[in-house]
């Protein structure tokens, strides 16, 4: 339907009772999303590591190898559950998948010994092998948004033994110079040898909760200056409302990063750009994508400000033993991407299809 103009005199009366009801319901009545959380039960625990198993749905049969969601760090796992209607975790558990899902929980201070080799050698692996455990011994496919894809496919190389069938990514960057967003950073970095950055993140133990929503938001400064007129112009839309409700909660409620993997990412990613060579050096550990070995599958947003496009796909120039790489494109930002309005018929497609034609 064309968008209607803020003062259209057409507007039908319907549409005048609908909009002031969503609005209400948006601004005063406390909200229009039900972000209730799928029903799921706790089945491992341990640092950083708290592990889910969503119930099955009623009346759908069982289908499918075992699914991890595995979020990047600094997101609330509650980013593959954003709403009812429009979810991930409630669509893999309607289609009959076993689902589950790791959640590494707040971040503190106390955490901010613990680098990036951390969640590659402790987290996931744990993970991994008790979901495989859990669903009966089978291999276990992972789907991961942003950061989460890096740490995944850096179990999956330096841990070939574990029960993992494959990876599917969404907005996961491999190549940081594809970004003009980072280019100021890595120039200030470059000049300085880096010390200005590393001095501020070593004093902060981290990158604070209190920066991190703010800063993904900057992402989309221009829609967020927007905001107010767009909410307006689309009052009678409720789903939409509802959607830019739970991204800001989200948003509004992002974890800190430890500082030990805030410096690894910025030193190492950022600066160095380790990562487009495929390899990536963290504590005593060292990462070779090369060693990547199941079919793996990374989609890019295509309006996605923080993983350009290239800086996705170039995931493809760096698995040669994977024996099937497949990069896709889809509708949206870098949150979008994942579980924006387009989401359903896109993204979450080319995951059943990957998933689907593996298994087979």
């Amino acid at each position: 339907m064309a968008q209607q103009s803020i003062f259209d005199p057409k507007r039908t009366l319907e549409q005048r009772r609908r909009a002031v009801a969503n609005l209400f319901d948006f601004l005063v009545k406390g909200g229009v999303a039900d972000t209730s959380r799928m029903p799921s039960d706790v089945i491992d625990e341990g640092r950083k590591r708290t592990l889910h198993r969503y119930d099955p749905a009623a009346g759908v049969k069982t289908r499918g190898l075992p699914v991890l969601l595995v979020p990047p760090l600094g997101a609330q796992a509650a980013c593959f559950d954003l709403r009812r209607g429009c979810s991930l975790a409630e669509h893999l558990v309607g289609s009959g998948r076993p689902t589950y899902l790791v959640d590494y929980g707040p971040i503190g201070f106390s955490d901010r010994e613990l680098g990036l080799e951390y969640w590659i050698t402790e987290v996931l692996p744990s993970a991994v092998r008790k979901v495989a455990e859990d669903a009966g011994g089978v291999p276990v496919q992972m789907v991961d948004w942003c950061f989460g894809g890096i740490l995944s496919l850096g179990t999956v190389a330096a841990f070939g033994e574990l029960p993992i069938s494959s990876v599917a990514m969404v907005a996961s960057p491999f190549d940081f110079s594809k970004n003009p967003l980072f280019e100021p950073v890595r120039k200030i970095g470059g000049v300085t040898g880096g010390r200005v950055f590393s001095g501020a993140l070593k004093a902060m133990g981290g990158a604070p909760a209190r920066l991190v929503g703010p800063a993904f938001k900057m992402t989309s400064l221009r829609a967020y200056i927007k905001k107010p007129m767009t909410l307006y112009r689309r009052r009678d839309d409720r789903d939409f409302l509802a959607q830019v409700e739970a991204v800001d909660g989200l948003m509004n409620e992002m974890y800190a990063y430890p500082g030990r993997a805030t410096l690894q990412a910025y030193q190492r990613l950022l600066q160095k750009n380790e990562l487009a060579t495929g390899k990536l050096e963290v504590s005593t550990h060292r990462v070779d994508l090369a060693d990547v070995r199941v079919p793996v599958m990374n989609v890019a947003g295509s309006s996605d400000v923080l993983v350009p496009k290239e800086a996705a796909h170039h995931v493809g120039e760096l698995l040669p033993n994977s024996p099937q790489v497949r990069l896709e494109t889809a509708p949206g930002g870098h949150l979008g991407v994942l579980t924006g309005a387009k989401a359903p018929n896109t993204t979450w497609v080319y995951i059943d299809d990957f998933f689907d034609k593996e298994a087979s």
